[in-house]
């Protein structure tokens, strides 16, 4: 047997029939939501210059994107890895006004590493930024949406992760840790390793009062009561830190009042995204699932690079990622004959009605050849009764 030599790169997949329609289908069904919420449609380019494209990001956005020299500028390229530094520079420099704007996408992003086993490399991800306000009530909104773009796709039970990079960010600010700690501790906090943490900070000269919150942080994941418990544990804690658990509480509050049923946790040492968020962050999950569905957060100011620094919030969601239950069945194909080999009388009224019913949705497929036989997904045949073309069941004949 020969050996088939065309094979796709590791973590690079191709979409085939049935699921490429569904997945295009359900891209649709989340744009559509997305516009009755107000969020207006965008389609950043697929290539950008890196700098552009890295703005604001953190260090694994960076690893992520592949790079390249534009021969006609001399300058490096980047293929997008993800959207939201773009979304941020079109709110910035391609459009004008103060007011909050709403503004969404869907698209591929190409990563150089797969996030996961059995992850695709290219995943199509759909998304919605909202720019201009700093509240609770628009995090809330995107929050919101995110669980209504799930359940669009089948998911009717997400559980919503709440976390805030600001109390790491306080705590870390206070103590004056150097970069390398800094780093060092974000990477302990994110594989929630306590024994790291203790001997980093046997190390380094930390105040205890810094070293008992970030030593806690691991544990402080579960329902709204890890946020009573974290007040208790976070005893003389700095005012930003405090500040980051009633914003939490009152975004939990605005969360369960426009969102009926949704399950809430809180997880206190979730950092993701933390080279960009500023503030609350906020993951899905499905019990069909072990990561995360979609993710978002706060990350204002990053605009100020391409020249307007302003609040903002979003999400994105990898519709790769979502259950097929939100495929569509298969379409009943009508076999049409070809007008070539119909009656000349006929041809006019066969044009007439293959244009009619493809315009009412039917999907129909003309016979290419006289003697051509009906598709193998065809249900139903357009034939010549009674000085009409009429839907018959499709008569095979061997």
């Amino acid at each position: 047997m020969k050996q088939n030599v065309w094979r796709l790169p590791d973590g690079i997949d191709e979409v085939l029939p049935p699921d490429a329609g569904a997945l295009e289908q359900m891209r649709r069904r989340v744009l559509d939501l997305f516009g009755v919420w107000g969020y207006q449609y965008v389609e950043p380019p697929l290539i950008e210059f890196l700098d552009g494209l890295l703005v604001g990001s953190g260090n694994d956005l960076e690893l992520q994107t592949f790079r390249m020299v534009d021969q006609r500028s001399g300058r490096m390229l980047g293929i997008r890895a993800d959207m939201t530094s773009q979304a941020a520079r079109i709110d910035a420099a391609s459009m004008s006004g103060d007011a909050p704007r709403r503004l969404c996408y869907a698209g591929t992003v190409v990563h150089a590493n797969p996030t996961g086993v059995l992850e695709s490399r290219v995943p199509l991800l759909a998304g919605a930024e909202l720019f201009g306000a700093p509240g609770v009530a628009a995090d809330a909104e995107v929050i919101s949406l995110m669980v209504e773009t799930l359940r669009c796709a089948g998911i009717d039970e997400p559980v919503v992760e709440l976390g805030h990079v600001g109390i790491f960010r306080c705590v870390a600010a206070v103590a004056e840790m150097n970069t390398q700690l800094e780093e060092a501790v974000f990477a302990a906090l994110q594989r929630k390793a306590q024994p790291d943490l203790e001997e980093l900070f046997a190390q380094a000269p930390v105040a205890p009062e810094i070293v008992a919150i970030v030593s806690v942080l691991p544990t402080l994941l579960g329902d709204r009561s890890i946020l009573a418990r974290a007040r208790r544990e976070f005893g003389g804690a700095p005012d930003g830190v405090l500040a980051a658990l009633d914003e939490l509480e009152t975004l939990a509050d605005a969360v369960m009042q426009r969102c009926a049923g949704v399950r809430l946790r809180f997880d206190l040492c979730e950092l993701t995204g933390y080279g960009y968020h500023t503030g609350v962050v906020f993951a899905a999950y499905s019990a069909n699932f072990g990561r995360a569905v979609a993710r978002g957060g706060r990350y204002d100011g990053i605009g100020a690079a391409f020249g307007r620094g302003r609040a903002a919030t979003g999400f994105d969601v990898d519709l790769k990622r979502l259950p097929k239950s939100g495929a569509v069945a298969r379409a009943e194909l009508i076999w049409a004959p070809g007008i070539e080999w119909v009656d000349a009388t006929q041809r006019a009224a066969l044009v007439q009605a293959v244009a009619e019913l493809r315009q009412a949705g039917e999907s129909v497929i003309g016979a290419l050849a006289s003697s051509a036989q009906p598709d193998a997904n065809c249900d139903r045949e357009l034939v010549w009764a009674d000085n009409a073309w009429r839907i018959r069941p499709l008569q095979r004949h061997s």
